[in-house]
């Protein structure tokens, strides 16, 4: 008798080898290569723990220096963190990145204006950062989700992959998952990722920004993504 679990995990592994075949024939996003002598050093400050930095790390950079830290702090306490941090390291760019959930909306404008104060990136979320990977499978246009249906909605679009996300528990976005989320939209046959990027903007632009705890749903992760691509490998 086969052992059943060798199978399954011999069965995930040929999957994921074949996510990245696909995503090796897939055309490139437009990712210019910065002229620069020497590599730019870039701190990205993350509220969560777990599901940021290991999304940011998949990145495959290049051209560039990239050191992400997810600190448990949030709004202004995560500012101030990155403050601090960024006075410890000669960085090229530092990055906040940390969402509204039910923080203060007070302390969460603040954030902004002293991170965009002290020429910060700010890569906030509205309602969080699941928010963001769903908008790689779906054209989600505002209002109309809280957040406890992100998981749920993930979870959707991943199982004609047979992938899980565990967003109520360890909420690591490993390989396997960051592959789709890089990979090619069926129906459009473009890159998942320069997808979101155009939804992302556009619903952001649909607000005025005096009050971003109201702009609901709304995220500013596309503006890091779209300048860690310019170092990623072709």
């Amino acid at each position: 008798m086969k052992d059943k679990k060798a199978e399954q995990k011999a069965a995930k592994k040929k999957h994921l080898e074949q996510l990245r075949a696909q995503r090796r024939k897939e055309p490139s996003l437009e990712r210019p290569i910065p002229e620069l002598t020497e590599k730019p050093f870039i701190l990205i400050v993350c509220e969560g723990k777990n599901t940021e930095p290991s999304y940011f790390n998949q990145f495959r950079i290049t051209s560039a220096k990239v050191k992400t830290l997810g600190e448990g702090f949030n709004t202004v306490s995560l500012v101030n963190r990155a403050l601090a941090l960024a006075q410890e390291g000669n960085y090229d760019q530092v990055w906040c990145v940390f969402d509204k959930d039910d923080f203060n909306d007070n302390d969460f404008n603040a954030a902004i204006q002293i991170a965009e104060t002290n020429h910060f990136g700010v890569a906030y979320s509205n309602q969080s950062f699941e928010y963001w990977l769903i908008l790689h499978f779906t054209d989600h246009q505002g209002g109309g989700m809280h957040r406890d249906s992100y998981n749920d909605k993930i979870n959707e679009h991943l199982k004609p992959f047979k992938v899980i996300y565990d967003g109520k528990g360890t909420k690591l976005i490993d390989e396997e998952f960051f592959e789709i989320l890089d990979g090619t939209d069926d129906k459009t046959s473009r890159k998942r990722a320069e997808l979101a990027i155009e939804r992302a903007e556009r619903n952001y632009n649909h607000f005025d920004h005096t009050n971003p705890a109201g702009e609901e749903s709304s995220t500013t992760v596309f503006r890091l993504v779209r300048e860690l691509l310019k170092y990623v490998e072709g």
